[in-house]
This record gives C-alpha cells, sequence and structure tokens, in this order.
C-alpha cells in the first residue's frame, strides 16, 4: 500500500476538483497512481464536478434546523427544481443546516470545511452530491438566532418535507415565560413574517442608504415646499415607510388592528413574563440571483443523452 501524502491529495483535487476525501479514497484504490485516480474518480462520475461549477444554480431548498433556545435558516441551491425533491438533496440540505447550528459556523466557505455528519466535509458531501445528482450545487448562506431564554421559532412555506421549502423563517423571543405560549407567538410571527416580507426588525435597523433613498424620494416629490414644511412630510413619510418595511410596526397579519409589537407585549400576560422580540431571519430561494434562461426541452434532452 501507497503512503498516500497530504500533497498527493491536493494534487488530484486541483486536478480533479473533487472533495479531499474522495481524492483520499480514490488513491488509495489506485496505490498511489495520480493518473489511475483520476480514471477512478471519472468512472465514479466524481469528475464531472468540476465541469458544472460554473453553472447557475438558483433553485433548491431553504433548510431549517431548531434545537432548544437556537435556530438556523440556510439555502442550498441547485440548478432545476426538479433536484429539490431529490432525497438525497432534501439529506444533503438539511444536514448543512444542522452542521451550521452545531457549530455556529454560517459563513460559506466555512461550512464547506466543517465535519460532515456521513463523515469527510461538508465540501465534500456537495462535491459527491454535485457529481452524483449531475448539477451544480452551492451553500449559499446560511444564519442562526439563539437566546438565553426564550423561543425560537419557525415556518417553512411551500414545505416539500419537514423543515424544507421555498421560504424559511425563524424568530427569536426572549423570555423566561411559558415556552408553549412563546412557541406558539413565534410560529404566527414566522408566519407573518414570511407573508410580510420585512426588510429589518425596527427602523434603527433599516439600511442607512435605503432610508436616506427614502428621504429623497420625498425631497422630490415635494420640491418647492417650505423646509419647515418639508421636513414634516418627510417625517410623516418615514413613519409610513417603517409601518411598510419594520417588523414591528407591521400590522399583524392573524390581528391586523394590532402592530407586531403591541401583540408581543400583550403576549406578557398569557406567557407569565415580559417578551422581547430579539430578531428574525427570512430566506426566500434565489432571491438576488440573476436566473439563465434556455431552451428546456433542449437542455432535458442534451440530459437524456448524456450532453
Amino acid at each position: 500500500m501507497a503512503n498516500i501524502t497530504a500533497g498527493m491529495v491536493k494534487d488530484l483535487r486541483e486536478k480533479t476538483g473533487v472533495g479531499m476525501m474522495d481524492c483520499k479514497t480514490a488513491l488509495n484504490e489506485t496505490n498511489g497512481d495520480i493518473e489511475a485516480a483520476i480514471d477512478w474518480l471519472r468512472k465514479k462520475g466524481l469528475s464531472k464536478a468540476a465541469k458544472k461549477s460554473d453553472r447557475v444554480a438558483a433553485e433548491g431548498l431553504v433548510a431549517v434546523v431548531l434545537a432548544g433556545t437556537k435556530g438556523v435558516v440556510a439555502e442550498v441551491n441547485s440548478e432545476t427544481d426538479f433536484v429539490a425533491r431529490n432525497d438525497d438533496f432534501q439529506k444533503l440540505a438539511r444536514n448543512v443546516a444542522s452542521v451550521a447550528l452545531s457549530t455556529g459556523t454560517t459563513d460559506p466557505e466555512a461550512l464547506k470545511a466543517a465535519a460532515y455528519p456521513a463523515g469527510g466535509t461538508v465540501g465534500d458531501a456537495l462535491t459527491h452530491a454535485i457529481a452524483t445528482i449531475g448539477e451544480n450545487m452551492t451553500i449559499r448562506r446560511a444564519a442562526t438566532l439563539s437566546v438565553t431564554a426564550g423561543s425560537v421559532s419557525s415556518y417553512v412555506h411551500n414545505s416539500i418535507a419537514d423543515g424544507l421549502g421555498k421560504i424559511g423563517v425563524i424568530v427569536a423571543l426572549e423570555s423566561t415565560g411559558n415556552a408553549e405560549v412563546l412557541s406558539d407567538l413565534g410560529r404566527k410571527i414566522a408566519m407573518h413574517v414570511a407573508a410580510a416580507s420585512p426588510v429589518a426588525l425596527d427602523n434603527t435597523q433599516v439600511d442607512p442608504a435605503v432610508l436616506e433613498r427614502e428621504k429623497n424620494v420625498l425631497r422630490e416629490k415635494n420640491a418647492g415646499k417650505p423646509a419647515n414644511v418639508l421636513e414634516k412630510i418627510i417625517e410623516s413619510g418615514l413613519k409610513t415607510y417603517f409601518k411598510e418595511v419594520c417588523l414591528v410596526d407591521q400590522a399583524f397579519i392573524h390581528d391586523p388592528a394590532k402592530t407586531v409589537a403591541q401583540v408581543v407585549a400583550e403576549a406578557a400576560k398569557t406567557a407569565g413574563a415580559p417578551v422581547v422580540l430579539k430578531g428574525f431571519v427570512r430566506y426566500a430561494l434565489g432571491e438576488g440571483i440573476e436566473k439563465q434562461t434556455g431552451d428546456f426541452a433542449a437542455e432535458v434532452a442534451a440530459a437524456v443523452s448524456g450532453g
């Protein structure tokens, strides 16, 4: 048995784009022969993964995983919606979220270097999935929320499996109150977030650049008015804007007569302790990704013929 060095594994990885663990296995199987290892990987279909990396992946799944007072939402992309219904891809997406939760790692590159539950790294598992399923895949993003006491709740919209869907939301409530009350309220707020798509928790968290753009729009619409009048118009306009985009100021979808902030404050009565809405994360699959357009029929034909 040849002595397989880290340099040999690195060399094979650079030549094929295949994950470290698969490269090490290939070298072991071929007694350290690089060229034979490349052929071994090709026969297994693994070297195909590197060729797919330049293809746009804008479909896939948003995965949500909760554990006690922690929660994570992660987006794992594929090229087509069909793959989202593949059991192996669903397992990958769920495991990526679980690794993010257990390690606290949310950076995609750092996540790929983390240990995967079935062995090797997350990056190895991703490469293997690309090769076996036949589409480019990416770990796009992940985010976590946690509280010292209280509840992190979730909601998944267009769910196709437990914790997997097209929109994933997690909501954190800080409180020493009744856990069941907090969990129920958190889920309802998560449903609200999925539907209302707030951009910030409150007005202090709105991007300053976005805020300035809103002010400029109001100034231009009311150009020529006296300065004191203009300032009042801008102030009023921003209040309206905050009601549209800030979670705490939005009308609660389950009770539109109240704002989300009012609902949270009132929850203290039933929870038996003050409740603080600490944060939320909302991921919608593929948002912000420029999708490729093409002849779908031709793509299917090419896939069937092995192209």
